[in-house]
């Protein structure tokens, strides 16, 4: 079935499927739409959204930021990627950059790509240009956010990274076991930041989120992105849905509601009729 003869309520189903964490692949069988129109699909919600984001998302009046990355792969894992793709980027390992608001929970802003310093200031100068005053911004310990923050907001910012010291033993039984924090410090980079706010948990549950609510960020399955810009389309589209959509347990509302941004919570057909 194409995508000229999906009905909106077929479109919303495979939608749905989506944002709650199944893959392309369980989508098509749950709703017996084609793969090729799913990932069609897929592409044109997630274009739409990422480009509503772009428009709208800005001049908020946050006052409180946490920044992560979060991990994930394309296509293989880095080591078992061909020779001539280990130096391509888009295949085997990509990184998520995420700035959520604490009050709101709003996703302001994420960017797909490598753990780097150039990353790093695309990221942090678009999360700059969607804010109208000073903020207080943490961080962890990724020394790429030095020269990102300062580079984008200047000395205008109370900016702090957190930084957790790791032991090497693992938690408890498993393969994915996280291992033990053996110390956390709080370093003060810039202005006078609250130190009761020096925390970046709200940004590590929604990493959670992400990976719970994403196939593409499920480990140990096959579920993983084949193709980068499906990734950043499966972005798009989760973190629209999140925000406008999803009614925040915390806040008791959208996050885009909290912050402002529109008045109800949008329906999956709203997001759809982005397209």
């Amino acid at each position: 079935m194409g995508m000229k003869q999906l009905s909106t309520e077929r479109r919303v189903q495979v939608v749905a499927a989506l944002v709650e964490g199944n893959s392309i692949a369980s989508t098509v069988r749950m709703t017996g739409v084609s793969k090729p129109t799913v990932l069609k699909l897929l592409v044109d919600l997630g274009t739409a959204c990422q480009k509503y984001h772009d428009e709208h998302v800005r001049g908020l009046t946050c006052k409180r930021i946490q920044c992560d990355e979060i991990w994930a792969f394309v296509l293989a894992k880095q080591k078992n990627l061909p020779e001539g793709l280990k130096s391509t980027f888009g295949y085997g390992d990509v990184w998520t950059w995420t700035a959520i608001d604490a009050d709101s929970k709003l996703m302001v802003s994420w960017l797909v790509g490598e753990r780097s310093i150039p990353y790093a200031k695309v990221f942090m100068n678009d999360v700059a240009d969607r804010l109208t005053h000073r903020i207080q911004l943490t961080t962890d310990g990724l020394r790429s956010y030095l020269d990102a923050v300062y580079d984008a907001f200047g000395s205008d910012i109370d900016y702090a990274m957190l930084i957790k010291v790791y032991g090497t033993e693992k938690g408890e039984a498993g393969r994915y076991s996280p291992p033990v924090v053996k110390s956390v410090s709080r370093d003060v980079h810039c202005g006078t930041p609250v130190r009761e706010h020096i925390n970046t948990s709200y940004v590590e549950r929604s990493n959670l989120t992400m990976r719970m609510s994403m196939r593409r960020y499920t480990r140990l399955t096959n579920g993983f992105s084949k193709k980068l810009e499906n990734h950043e389309h499966m972005n798009a589209l989760f973190f629209m849905n999140y925000n406008f959509c999803r009614v925040h347990m915390t806040v008791k509302e959208t996050p885009a509601m909290a912050a402002g941004l529109t008045d109800h919570r949008w329906s999956i057909e709203e997001l759809i009729e982005l397209m």
